[in-house]
């Protein structure tokens, strides 16, 4: 079953829920070359999933700043959950698509745990009241002349 984006997930930030709906597109692009048993797919899937969390961990740190959320203790589970995603990169390759039924659903499970559970829902939620002061499209003015403001969907740097 696919990862779908809803708005109940939404975090109340454009920049945010474009990047979670993109990053769970990632998964499942994962989800797929687990099931598929793709294992010459699969290493460069993990590492555009790695490199996409890296950016969009970035962007939640400059809106928290921006918005003066408490980020210390988001940050560290940031940091905790990509070495756990990179310890089920590093198992997965490692059986170089041997695994069984049982254990492609148990690492499919955990990357959905992992993104929707532990990332959106009990993490980036902690977010959102304080997102409910900004307008949705908020984006901090770092100082180059930016608006502070984005366009739902553009993709921010």
């Amino acid at each position: 079953m696919e990862l779908v984006w809803t708005n109940e997930l939404s975090v109340g930030n454009a920049n945010i829920d474009e990047e979670h709906r993109n990053l769970i597109s990632m998964i499942n692009n994962v989800k797929h070359e687990i099931k598929t048993r793709n294992s010459s797919a699969l290493p460069q899937t993990f590492k555009q999933l790695e490199n996409w969390l890296y950016a969009h961990f970035a962007n939640e740190e400059k809106i928290a700043q921006a918005i003066n959320f408490p980020f210390d203790q988001h940050k560290l589970a940031q940091q905790h959950s990509l070495r756990e995603l990179q310890h089920l990169r590093d198992e997965l390759v490692a059986k170089d698509g041997i695994w069984s039924d049982s254990a492609a659903h148990h690492f499919i499970r955990s990357l959905k745990k992992w993104m929707i559970d532990e990332h959106i829902i009990n993490l980036d939620m902690r977010m959102k009241t304080a997102l409910q002061n900004y307008a949705y499209n908020f984006w901090p003015d770092c100082g180059h002349g930016e608006s502070g403001y984005a366009a739902v969907g553009q993709q921010i740097p």
